[in-house]
């Protein structure tokens, strides 16, 4: 598995979801229900996170795709926290406000780690990168047996 890859079509795929399906789904004709908005991109994510994770174990060994799309899974989930903890910390250090201190900073980065959309996160990650790694595992372990019966030709 190619660690680079999956870091930079993580780094993508985060951003993808994060900027442009997170925009998209405000055009969406639902209205103020924040429920069905956050549902809906909840399962576009998913099926984003699935593509993603098509695109990174199309290159991995057939053999273990599922323990590859686990690995993918988590890999993108590091890189999605690791982005939303650096921005919170630079946008933290970038307010010119004398109340604003390091202190406030540590209490954003906390509250983001303990929050539960956290397990969201991991989940629309995770989940589809494993099922997607089975799926293209059992394709590839279905054999078609070959026909031993030969037809003489006439």
């Amino acid at each position: 598995m190619h660690i680079e890859r999956a870091i930079l079509i993580a780094f993508l795929g985060n951003y993808l979801i994060n900027i442009i399906l997170g925009t998209l789904i405000v055009f969406l004709p639902l209205g103020t229900n924040e429920y069905a908005q956050y549902i809906v991109y909840i399962v576009l994510a998913g099926i984003m996170t699935g593509i993603f994770s098509w695109w990174h174990l199309s290159t991995a060994s057939r053999a273990n795709t599922f323990t590859s799309g686990i690995v993918f899974g988590v890999i993108a989930f590091i890189v999605a926290v690791a982005t939303a903890l650096l921005s919170i910390i630079a946008e933290g250090f970038a307010q010119k406000t004398p109340l604003f201190g390091p202190e406030s900073v540590l209490s954003n980065v906390v509250s983001l780690i303990f929050d539960w959309q956290i397990l969201v996160l991991l989940g629309y990650w995770v989940v589809p990168s494993a099922i997607v790694g089975l799926l293209m595992q059992k394709r590839d372990t279905i054999t078609v047996p070959s026909n031993p019966v030969s037809h003489p030709t006439i």
